[in-house]
């Protein structure tokens, strides 16, 4: 149907409709607008958490990257940044393909119906115009004849008037034919204009009108199906970024699935694992046979009062679940793994993470063994390529470098045999494979959980390491707390002069200790010992098996029975 043919009369309403029109569109284009600042807001909201969650450069996060679930959130997170790169895609095409493109065309919307309607109005001005004229010459003609009818009507009257002279009435004879060629003149005149009239009409409302409204219509339509093109094209842009957002959901699905409990699990013991052997049965300890022991002059107390057991806090066993504020646990050592705190040859770790500690050093220095040797390669050939072709450059120049790299290698090259002697002492010194896979169980669960009665100096040395090895710290508290040595002769001296220590208490050895270090002592486990010289906060306490034999062996090792005036002073 035509606007033309079926609306001629309606021009008002076709100019209300059209203007409604052009402010549909721009609700629409405000409408997308916001969209898309929604989708920029989402967007930045996604990346901050994406970011706010990312994990941070430190040792902490780089030890819970060991484990998948971690390594499954940091992909997920990773993931989720994509996807908010894909809503300020979203974002993007929607400003350039919709807003942009409907901000132009609303322009050429509005200057096309005003000329439009401009073409509408000039017309019906000239159409208004002919027909005011039309009545103009109409009045004109209707003037006219009755000038006509009068001057005859006088004419008549003259003519049978015998009193008036025959010129007036000649007179009035050509006064009434010249009204009637006027009236004559005037009808000619209506007549051509009605004819001419009629026909610019005809034309104004079948030809003129019609074509002005048809042109209406096609803008009207156009506008329609702009807007049918940019509503296709709002959601077509969602469409296009789904294949990403959909890879990008798959990727974390996939990181979802790469979960693996029970490698996570094992996890925990790598981490975790001290090396250390599980303690063995106790022993029937019988206080009914009198306890052999060498009775110091100085002695705190009477020998029988050292054979009872005394009735206040004893060390108790090493029960995993146990915890104790006073002592600090094996957690803590892992953290000073995890922080890279500690002497170099990791003699602060337990045997386990040590191990793991020294090969994982052994094989940096050998990949940077790796880098300078190919460094030097490198240098090697362009040294004879430029023996061979001087003018390249001077061979003497590489000389330096390759003396750097030399002595570089062989710096690597003694750390590495320094880390491979600490790495087969620990090898050496710790419990076979199945030994260590019988006996984890339970020192995996101590390490994970704040274990009671010192067991976090259950496995330390004098320094308060975990292995028996001595290092820088050991002798710098070995100044503070000496320990008797015969391979000094100076302490020897003052050790001989030294008055005997007084026995202060007795202990049982709850596990065998090989007293490697000079000034400690070998025990085996359930022998009976003498306590001569209590725990100083250092994790050792000095015994005596005989008069003879006395050195300092692990608090946590033994447990100890001071006797009461021992406790009270």
């Amino acid at each position: 149907m035509s606007w033309g043919s079926e609306l001629w009369d309606q021009f008002d309403n076709l100019e209300k409709h059209t203007q409604w029109g052009i402010e549909f569109v721009e609700k629409y284009t405000k409408f997308v607008k916001e969209r898309s600042e929604i989708e920029t807001s989402y967007a930045k909201q996604i990346r901050n958490l994406s970011k706010k969650y990312q994990p941070k450069k430190n040792s902490r996060e780089e030890e819970e990257s060991k484990y998948t679930f971690c390594r499954a959130f940091l992909t997920s997170l990773n993931e989720l940044n994509d996807y908010a790169g894909q809503h300020e895609v979203i974002a993007e095409n929607l400003t350039s393909q919709i807003i942009s493109e409907l901000s132009r065309y609303m322009q050429e919307l509005k200057a096309e119906r005003k000329s439009h309607f401009h073409d509408g109005r000039k017309a019906q001005q000239h159409i208004e115009s002919s027909w005011k004229q039309l009545e103009s010459c109409k009045r004109r003609f209707e003037r006219d004849c009755k000038e006509a009818d009068r001057a005859q009507q006088y004419f008549e009257k003259m003519d049978a008037d015998i009193n008036v002279t025959k010129a007036d009435v000649e007179k009035a004879r050509q006064q009434a034919q010249m009204r009637h060629q006027m009236a004559a003149d005037s009808k000619s005149d209506y007549s051509s204009y009605l004819q001419k009239f009629n026909q610019e009409q005809n034309d104004h409302y079948y030809t003129i009108i019609p074509n002005i409204f048809q042109k209406l219509q096609d803008m009207e339509e156009k506008r329609i199906e702009r807007i049918g093109v940019c509503m296709k094209t709002f959601a077509d842009v969602d469409r296009q970024v789904l294949p990403i957002v959909g890879k990008c959901l798959d990727e974390m699905t996939k990181a979802a699935e790469s979960i693996e409990p029970k490698t996570d699990s094992k996890q925990v013991v790598e981490s975790y694992k001290s090396g250390f052997e599980p303690p063995g049965d106790v022993e029937f300890e019988d206080y009914g046979q009198p306890m052999k022991r060498t009775a110091s002059d100085t002695s705190l107390s009477n020998p029988r009062e050292g054979k009872e057991k005394p009735t206040g806090k004893t060390k108790g066993k090493l029960w995993p679940f146990i915890k104790n504020k006073n002592k600090i646990t094996l957690n803590s050592h892992v953290r000073n793994l995890i922080e890279g705190s500690g002497p170099e040859d990791f003699s602060h770790l337990p045997p386990e993470q040590r191990r793991k500690k020294l090969q994982g050093k052994l094989d940096e220095l050998n990949k940077d063994i790796q880098k300078e040797m190919d460094q030097r390669d490198a240098l090697t050939k362009m040294k004879d390529v430029y023996v061979k072709n001087p003018q390249m450059g001077d061979p003497a120049s590489v000389d330096p470098r390759l003396l750097e790299i030399g002595q570089n290698i062989e710096k690597l090259q003694f750390e590495v045999q320094k880390f491979e002697g600490w790495l087969a002492e620990v090898e050496e010194r710790m419990p076979s494979k199945s030994d260590t896979h019988r006996r984890s169980g339970i020192y995996e669960t101590q390490n994970n959980t704040t274990v009671s009665n010192n067991c976090a100096q259950d496995r330390e040395s004098p320094d308060g390491s975990y292995t028996e090895e001595q290092n820088s710290e050991t002798q710098v508290k070995a100044n503070t707390h000496p320990i008797p040595t015969s391979s000094t002769p100076e302490f020897d001296d003052e050790f001989d002069d030294e008055e005997t220590l007084p026995t202060i208490g007795t202990c049982k050895a709850l596990y065998p200790f090989e007293g490697h270090n000079e000034g400690t002592i070998s025990v085996a486990e359930g022998e009976l010992l003498y306590v001569i010289e209590e725990d100083k906060g250092d994790g050792w306490t000095r015994v005596r098996r005989n008069e003879d034999e006395e050195g300092y062996v692990p608090t946590s090792y033994v447990e100890v029975f001071l006797e009461t005036n021992a406790k009270d002073s």
